[in-house]
């Protein structure tokens, strides 16, 4: 999430081994998220971090991690108060290199550029629509529900990937919500190209940087295992 410890923490995640890094831009209402990612938007957004200082987030762990895929996440009403256009090109300019906007479903504001989410519960043709205007990669939601670590590996992920692998005709699929433990990432690697974090990276994150850079050596260590 966006603060004032983000591009220490960016940078400590990827020491350990994260390849990308997604900084939240909290939101009062955050439908997709659970009660981790909700508690670390409450304090982001008491601390002041509005759209400006977030993207001037962005911008600072820029500086920090100049190779690294930065992807701010947000929620379509963020953008709407904003501006669409101008949200786009300041996060571009900051540094982003995509964006996830968790509620604006593949077609809508297609102008947008911006990674794709596709559910167990969505159909083949909305898998297909959303592959083919995902930018880099597409987004498995690997569970029915919202963010947050769980005890297993949702079974739902099988067979998602194993539809979404001909649809989306050669562009990676990553799979998240409910991944936390290297025995998760492991198993995830084994059908998915990779994993997303974020839940349990954000409540490791209070505990500092050498926890978080620790834990997520413990995930990198899982995928490489694959």
């Amino acid at each position: 999430m966006a603060g004032r410890a983000t591009p220490g923490l960016a940078a400590a995640a990827v020491e350990g081994g994260a390849d990308t890094i997604e900084i939240g831009f909290p939101f009062s209402d955050p439908l997709a998220d659970g009660p981790v990612i909700r508690r670390a938007a409450e304090r982001a957004l008491a601390d002041g971090m509005r759209t400006a200082a977030c993207i001037q987030c962005l911008a600072d762990t820029r500086r920090l991690l100049p190779g690294t895929p930065l992807v701010p996440m947000t929620y379509a009403s963020l953008l709407e108060a904003y501006g669409w256009d101008r949200f786009a090109a300041d996060v571009r300019t900051a540094g982003a290199t995509s964006m996830i906007v968790a509620d604006l479903p593949a077609g809508d504001r297609p102008a947008v550029n911006r990674i794709q989410l596709v559910a167990p519960t969505s159909t083949d043709e909305r898998i297909r629509l959303a592959a083919s205007q995902s930018d880099g990669w597409l987004y498995l939601v690997t569970l029915t529900g919202t963010t947050g670590a769980r005890d297993e590996l949702s079974p739902e992920l099988a067979g998602l990937v194993s539809r979404a692998r001909p649809l989306a005709r050669g562009v990676p699929l990553y799979a998240g919500f409910g991944i936390s433990t290297p025995e998760h990432a492991r198993a995830a690697a084994s059908i998915a190209d990779g994993i997303v974090v974020g839940s349990r990276a954000v409540e490791i994150s209070l505990d500092g940087t050498k926890a978080l850079r620790d834990y997520v050596q413990t995930l990198r260590d899982g995928l490489d295992a694959a």
